[in-house]
């Protein structure tokens, strides 16, 4: 009987010993964020700073569109996308021969997608759809006046795609026109 104890005894302290190695480990790491998440994570960020850095600073439950309408002009000195002035000789051109002197702005895609990625963390955030300051339609129309703008002057037109119909589909009449077919003995 003694040598169950100890065996008892020794099983019971090697199992506390496993268990308290698996107490030492660190917790499972989440996921990581996907590409998507982590932008949307950083916008949302840096938007928060923005607000924070306006005098006085703007919370931003009193945030409207007008602060993301300043907050898309100042990301403008950060852009990469030449856009060509109306005076300057290389308006309307696509691939323009040589460097001229018109700024640098952020391409109206990128805004697109960022107005898109703030929306979505607005209301992540605790946002209510209806009062969402990034979907306010002032927002849509400057997106649509920098997209002509920026099309204009690069001379290359955006069009509005047509959805086509992979199949044309019958009409009423075509089936009932039709019997149906048989099947022949072979």
């Amino acid at each position: 009987m003694s040598d169950d104890i100890a065996k008892v005894s020794a099983e019971g302290s090697s199992r506390s010993t496993v268990n308290n190695h698996h107490n030492h480990q660190q917790p499972p790491q989440p996921a990581p964020l996907s590409r998507y998440e982590s932008q949307k994570r950083r916008d949302w960020n840096t938007f928060g700073q923005y607000l924070k850095n306006q005098r006085p600073p703007v919370a931003l439950s009193q945030c409207n569109c007008n602060h993301v309408l300043d907050f898309l002009r100042y990301l403008d000195q950060f852009g990469k996308t030449k856009v060509h002035q109306y005076g300057c000789v290389f308006f309307g051109q696509p691939d323009p021969p040589a460097p001229c002197t018109c700024p640098l702005r952020q391409a109206w895609g990128s805004l697109d997608a960022l107005i898109g990625r703030l929306r979505a963390a607005y209301e992540e955030h605790g946002g209510s759809p209806g009062n969402n300051p990034f979907g306010n339609g002032a927002i849509r129309v400057y997106l649509r006046e920098v997209r002509e703008c920026q099309a204009k002057a690069r001379g290359i037109a955006y069009k509005k795609k047509k959805r086509r119909n992979n199949q044309t589909k019958p009409t009423v009449g075509d089936d009932e026109a039709k019997p149906p077919a048989k099947l022949l003995p072979s």
